[in-house]
């Protein structure tokens, strides 16, 4: 991420390239219409990149659809594919860096997945009192 960058302007520039590297289809549904604090940025970031190599690896999924939202409530991430899916419950390093990453900035992160109809990663921060 370059600095002085916003959220929204670093995912849109990683999705950018992600999709034309990849040739998975991105729809982007949402990015954050405000400043989102720095560390926050860092660990949407991560778990973003994580994200995408899982979908990019695993999914053979034709598009992934993104939403990133910040308000007075907190930040969310959503991250759905329409690939293959599973049944049995996601484990691996990449799910618990994208984990970690969301814990570090007292986020949590739930992991969803369909067979034939693809999986979806949900973020949430929820904003400090």
């Amino acid at each position: 991420m370059r600095g002085g960058q916003s959220l929204a302007e670093a995912l849109e520039a990683c999705l950018i390239e992600w999709s034309e590297r990849t040739g998975i289809e991105v729809e982007t549904w949402a990015l954050p219409a405000t400043d989102v604090p720095s560390r926050v940025t860092r660990g949407v970031m991560a778990a973003m990149g994580e994200a995408l190599s899982n979908v990019e690896r695993h999914s053979r999924a034709k598009t992934v659809s993104i939403a990133v939202t910040a308000g007075r409530s907190g930040l969310r991430m959503t991250v759905s594919d329409n690939g293959k899916g599973d049944s049995a419950p996601l484990t691996g390093r990449g799910i618990a860096r994208m984990r970690a990453a969301f814990a570090e900035i007292g986020g949590s992160l739930s992991v969803n997945s369909v067979p034939g109809e693809g999986t979806t990663v949900t973020g949430v921060v929820p904003m400090r009192r």
